[in-house]
């Protein structure tokens, strides 16, 4: 064997070596084209060539590869709302424009290449992202989606325009929730199509009837999930357009959370769902109830405290002027002249009887001795007028002692001055009025005079100098 004929390869082996290669280039691609060459043989597999205006591409969907329908879109991953669709490849056609994803795979057998189909998609729902795209760039450089302009919901909404399909399920999921929540409402439906050809007149023309009527305080608009065929009038430039320029705020709840359309994105506030919505409007009743009953026992805690407070000052207020108090004072002095008193008298007494007691032991000496008593009168005599002098003196000094006593606790009297026609001014609140800067014009004051009160009321301003 020559050495060129070690690199001749067999058809196989070069078929291989080209396998080898093309797929391990492209283990999975999305290919763009229009169906042609169709054909559906009893196996249950679909045979077909995607072709644009130069090449062909020929393609096989295996039956193992698919599902006789779809429950969500392969390009978007959308759940249909309606329930699983038929597979595309029960209804595809040729001269249909498609988006094929899978593997490129080398058919030895015929020594060509082919795609090998997972999924398929129709074109026309790729124009329809790619017609989103280019919209959302456009509304978005004139700033309708800018969160500076995003008004906030009023607080518990009182009146609200809801848009949407009276016969849907989207209106009675945002009624349902909307029934055990806020403090009570007003719902105005506004009854649009959703869908259709029609729709985004007829929306726009319910947004700009809500903000002639001048009703609501919101408008809420809402539909359920879909397609991205079903969500298109939401995604309609002239919808978006009326949502910017609405006078009051906006809600959108349209489809289900995965879904966004361009009248979400102007909302001033999105909402995942149409149930969501009424869950974002008012919040719930029974959370509302319990935050009030948290806040009446806070408030009632508060209030017990602060009452705690201000007696425990009261009580030390009290007894503080108890202690200050003129009449206290006066009572105490009372009470001190009352004692000396008693005292005095007791010491009274008690000289006398030191005094009578020794002049009855002086008697019996005078009798026990008769012949000296001539002699001894006389002394007696003196000392019982020194007794008798003493026991005035004393008798006298104690009594002025009393008078003075007597004398300073009259002066010390705060009644008295009243006796001799001075009055005491007192406020409303009991305390006492010093100076004429304590004293406002038109307030309320009382005399104290000394048989009780009079009324009166302070007219002109009073002088401070």
């Amino acid at each position: 064997m020559t050495k060129a004929s070690e690199h001749i390869l067999s058809v196989t082996a070069l078929t291989e070596a080209i396998r080898t290669r093309l797929e391990a280039s492209f283990p999975f691609v999305w290919v763009r084209g229009q169906v042609t060459n169709l054909a559906k043989p009893a196996s249950g597999h679909v045979y077909f060539s995607l072709r644009d205006e130069e090449c062909s591409l020929a393609a096989v969907w295996f039956k193992s590869d698919r599902k006789a329908d779809q429950r969500f879109d392969p390009l978007t991953g959308e759940v249909f709302e309606g329930g699983p669709r038929p597979s595309l490849a029960l209804t595809l056609e040729n001269g249909q424009e498609v988006i094929c994803a899978g593997r490129v795979a080398v058919y030895g057998a015929r020594g060509q290449y082919q795609l090998i189909v997972e999924f398929a998609q129709d074109a026309g729902a790729s124009r329809l992202h790619e017609e989103f795209e280019r919209l959302r760039r456009k509304l978005a450089d004139l700033g309708y989606f800018a969160l500076e302009r995003k008004r906030p919901m009023p607080p518990q909404p009182r009146r609200v325009a809801l848009i949407t399909s009276p016969t849907g399920a989207a209106v009675h999921d945002f009624l349902r929730v909307a029934q055990g929540r806020g403090l009570g409402s007003r719902v105005r439906l506004y009854p649009v199509p959703v869908q259709g050809e029609a729709a985004p007149a007829r929306i726009g023309a319910a947004l700009l009837r809500v903000a002639d009527e001048g009703w609501a305080q919101v408008a809420v608009l809402i539909r359920g999930g879909g397609s991205m065929e079903d969500l298109w009038a939401f995604n309609d430039e002239a919808v978006a357009r009326t949502i910017f320029g609405m006078p009051l705020p906006v809600l959108a709840g349209i489809g289900h959370e995965v879904d966004f359309t361009l009248a979400d994105m102007t909302a001033d506030l999105r909402a995942a769902t149409p149930s969501h919505a009424a869950q974002l409007l008012w919040p719930d009743r029974a959370e509302t109830a319990r935050r009030l009953r948290v806040f009446a026992e806070s408030l009632m805690r508060a209030a017990d405290r602060s009452l705690e407070i201000r007696n425990a000052r009261l009580t030390v207020l009290d007894r503080t002027l108890a202690l200050l108090s003129p009449a206290r004072r006066l009572a105490e002095r009372q009470e001190r002249l009352q004692n000396a008193c008693l005292l005095m008298d007791r010491a009274w007494r008690d000289l006398f009887e030191r005094c009578d007691a020794r002049l009855q032991r002086l008697a019996l000496g005078l009798a026990a001795c008769p012949a000296s008593l001539p002699g001894r009168k006389l002394p007696l005599d003196m000392l019982e007028g020194r007794v008798v002098q003493a026991g005035n003196r004393f008798l006298e000094r104690s009594l002025h002692a009393g008078e003075r006593l007597r004398l300073r606790l009259d002066a010390l009297d705060p009644m008295a001055p009243l006796e001799r026609g001075y009055a005491l001014v007192r406020k409303e609140n009991g305390a006492f009025v010093r100076k004429t800067s304590q004293a406002a014009s038109g307030e309320a004051l009382r005399l104290v005079v000394s048989d009780g009160e009079i009324p009166v009321r302070v007219e002109g301003e009073t002088d401070h100098g």
